[in-house]
């Protein structure tokens, strides 16, 4: 057992070496006196409590835990080359006794989850799922996307300027609107050149969530509307002066798709019917739409993120919040901040003046029905379910609904203070309370915000309501609808750009002379390309973790083509291209992974090598002890990368992170800062070999790029933390919580179904959903929820 020394004790009796008969005199009362301690613990308490304290819990030399993902014997390794600090190290036989009882007594996860269980923990909704929440309160769980496969605006043409319904032409889905018609006219036949006009109408897919900036680029009247269609977001129907490209912008939910109406109307001012028949040719038209997706380049719209249907408007809450926290690996709504709290008021108020500005489209009351009051009670009753999740009670109407209909000076002012009172009720804001419950309600709410970031739709509420989420198979069932949804595909994609650290969009800039074509076009196409892949590989029926890690496919376009060495036309949009497997394989070698991963002018073997073993592999790495930067090529002209890494990183103190990450991070050497591939640096040949010593002690060693994608599709290491870095983003709790052998169990059911990720989402919510405590395991010996 763990000594249990007070610091003050620890600190005075570590100055001087302990002795047995010390160590006797601090022992606990109930302990024997002549007990032996470990030799591993009294080289602990000798060398390192002083530093790390007494359970290492940290102290004002080392405040961080002594809590990580080594392998005892690579502790064992850290402890002799870089311990204690100063001249004298521990010897290979003391680091290797003292290693053992640090990582069997505090160190390794199973000792964490013995010694502090993990539980489940309260927390508030993330800005996104307040969002996404308040979205659907409005809305009523309106279909967050078309389901449709046909992609495009529905666009009607008319031979008149005016959109007379008698004067269309004809009607059609255009993919994309990007249109120069010159001085002809949209079709051969039925339009007169000089005169004609276009309506597009649908609805637009957002893929993230943030500011939009729409762009219609126009030399004739246009109007744009998105999300609203009473206000245009772009009225230049009347030109005036010489502009042709037209801004708008506004802030959109990722994952939705809002309703779109675009106008273009040719009308050949100052030609008059004499000149017209003097055969004077009509003025050009052209239209064009696009839009700037947060941190992006205006590119066209694509056909992939527009539907000929519309979909209902969507409240999207513009209020600005306080980033939620991610220092524990993943997004939890944990600081309750000054900040946070105004954020949600002003939040609260935005939506209640919204829902009384649109009371009587939203709550289907009309404004002199006799029965108003009634039904406008009977509309806040169905609200505040929604937004606590469960039916209410009598006295709980009584208090959010009857009292403010009793007190309020009219009906608006009433329904205003209801959606203020929910908003910022904790039972909207807060969903771990009671979080053993095995209450239909509250399975359908972990169901809903684990896969959807919302509130629960109907159909999960009326399963609660009829008693059909009690069993593992009812979840499962419900499960297995919801990811099918769009909207889980949101979560999911979201989940993918996080694990591989490109979240944060952000400007992708190298060397114009040395990589020439590489500008913001190219970067914000390879993103896209990146999305694409993504998107097709896990996004499908099969959907299998291991083609991430060994697709030799690449979505590319004209301009990337040319740039990464691929046979399509210059013109040519988005389309997979099949590479040698044995340059590329999967996410690993994308070239915007690589680019992201590099610096302006050469490649980062580190920041590579960081990104595989933190992320992909789920290894914990210390920060470095002082600010680092990297040897600048032009110091050591003739080496190349990896030999300049090599040098910078040889100490000891260094060496103990980077004898595991360089060795990864040298297997990509073969491409540049732009994710080109290369064969020479420096007049010398790329040397892409590299290893890895695994949790095992295996020393598994690999000659390139492929090599590692390999082991990484196949290593149970790379299986356990995909698993446990997807349950982290989806539950947002941690997974010890739920039993020390969930995290097995889910790895050994993802390599039974062949890896689906998909599946893995069911089965991560199928669990966690409807908690259960076994009787073979005590929740305060494996961390149970509590």
């Amino acid at each position: 057992m763990l000594l249990n020394f007070s610091l003050q004790r620890s600190l005075g009796l570590l100055a001087a070496p302990l002795s047995l008969i010390s160590l006797a005199w601090i022992l606990p009362a109930d302990a024997k006196p002549d007990a032996p301690v470990p030799a591993g613990q009294k080289i602990y308490l000798q060398q390192c409590a002083a530093c790390h304290g007494k359970k290492g819990e940290g102290a004002k030399a080392y405040p961080k835990p002594l809590t990580g993902t080594r392998t005892a014997s690579e502790l064992a390794k850290f402890i002799a080359q870089s311990m204690p600090p100063g001249p004298k190290q521990c010897t290979a036989p003391d680091a290797k006794k003292v290693a053992a009882y640090i990582h069997d007594t505090f160190y390794s996860s199973l000792a964490q989850a013995r010694n502090k269980p993990a539980r489940v923990a309260l927390s508030r909704l993330t800005v996104l799922q307040f969002r996404n929440a308040v979205a659907d309160l409005v809305g009523s769980s309106r279909l967050a996307v078309p389901n449709e496969k046909q992609h495009g605006l529905r666009g009607e043409y008319f031979k008149s300027k005016d959109f007379r319904s008698q004067e269309r032409v004809f009607e059609r889905v255009d993919p994309e609107v990007q249109f120069d018609f010159g001085t002809a006219t949209p079709a051969p036949e039925g339009f007169e050149p000089h005169r004609f006009s276009i309506h597009w109408q649908g609805s637009v897919l957002a893929p993230d969530t943030g500011e939009y900036e729409f762009v219609v680029k126009s030399d004739h009247g246009v109007r744009l509307w998105v999300n609203d269609n009473q206000k245009p977001l772009i009225d230049a129907s009347i030109k005036s002066g010489s502009g042709t490209e037209f801004h708008g912008v506004l802030t959109l939910l990722g994952g939705r798709a809002y309703p779109l109406k675009l106008e273009f109307s040719k009308s050949s001012v100052g030609v008059d019917d004499a000149e017209k028949k003097k055969g004077k040719p009509a003025p050009p038209a052209s239209i064009a739409l696009f839009w700037k997706r947060p941190k992006r380049t205006a590119e066209p719209i694509p056909a992939r993120c527009l539907f000929p249907s519309s979909v209902p408007e969507t409240f999207v809450a513009a209020t600005p919040f306080p980033p939620d926290d991610r220092s524990i690996g993943y997004e939890r709504g944990t600081s309750i901040s000054k900040a946070w709290d105004e954020a949600i008021t002003t939040a609260a108020l935005e939506t209640a003046h919204f829902v009384v500005a649109n009371l009587k489209n939203l709550s289907g009351v009309e404004d002199n029905a006799p029965d108003r009051k009634e039904k406008l009670q009977a509309y806040c009753r169905q609200w505040i379910e929604r937004a606590f999740r469960k039916p209410i009670t009598d006295a709980d109407a009584k208090f959010y609904i009857g009292k403010q209909f009793q007190t309020a000076p009219d009906a608006e002012n009433a329904v205003k203070r209801v959606v203020l009172l929910s908003l910022k009720s904790p039972r909207f804001l807060y969903r771990e309370i009671g979080a053993q419950s095995t209450d239909a309600y509250a399975v359908a709410s972990r169901l809903s915000f684990g896969l959807w970031d919302t509130v629960p739709d109907t159909e999960l509420l009326q399963a609660a309501s009829k008693g059909e989420l009690a069993t593992r198979e009812q979840v499962t069932k419900q499960a297995e609808r919801m990811v099918a949804d769009p909207r889980s595909w949101n979560k999911l994609r979201a989940f993918l750009l996080f694990w591989l650290k490109v979240d944060d969009t952000h400007d992708l800039a190298k060397n114009q002379k040395r990589y020439a074509g590489f500008d913001a076009v190219a970067a914000s196409d390879l993103r896209t390309s990146l999305e694409l892949f993504l998107e097709n590989v896990v996004w499908s029926e099969k959907s299998d973790y291991r083609e991430l890690m060994l697709s030799n496919s690449l979505y590319l376009n004209g301009k990337l083509a040319k740039l990464y060495g691929a046979n399509l036309p210059e013109n040519s949009g988005f389309e997979p291209v099949t590479l040698d497997p044995k340059q590329r394989a999967g996410i690993l070698t994308h070239p915007y992974i690589l680019s992201n991963f590099a610096y302006l002018d050469t490649s980062s073997p580190i920041h590579r090598g960081v990104l595989i073993a933190r992320n992909m592999l789920g290894r914990t790495l210390a920060p470095p002890p002082d600010a680092f930067t990297p040897l600048a090529p032009d110091l050591h002209p003739k080496l190349t990368t990896r030999q300049r890494v090599a040098m910078q990183t040889k100490p000891d103190a260094c060496n103990s992170c980077h004898s595991m990450i360089n060795p990864l991070g040298f297997t990509l050497e073969r491409f540049d800062a732009i994710g080109r591939l290369r064969e020479i640096e420096n007049d010398q040949k790329i040397d892409t070999t590299g290893s890895y010593r695994a949790r095992n002690g295996q020393l598994v060693k690999f000659n390139d790029a492929p090599d590692l994608a390999r082991f990484l599709a196949n290593s149970d290491e790379a299986h356990s933390a995909f698993v446990e870095k997807l349950f982290h983003h989806l539950v947002k709790q941690p997974v010890l919580a739920y039993g020390g052998h969930t995290l097995p169990d889910l790895q050994r059911g993802f390599g039974g179904k062949g890896y689906n990720i998909r599946k893995l989402m069911v089965e991560i919510m199928a669990t966690t959903a409807l908690p259960k405590q076994t009787p073979s395991e005590s929740p305060k010996r494996v961390g149970g929820i509590q």
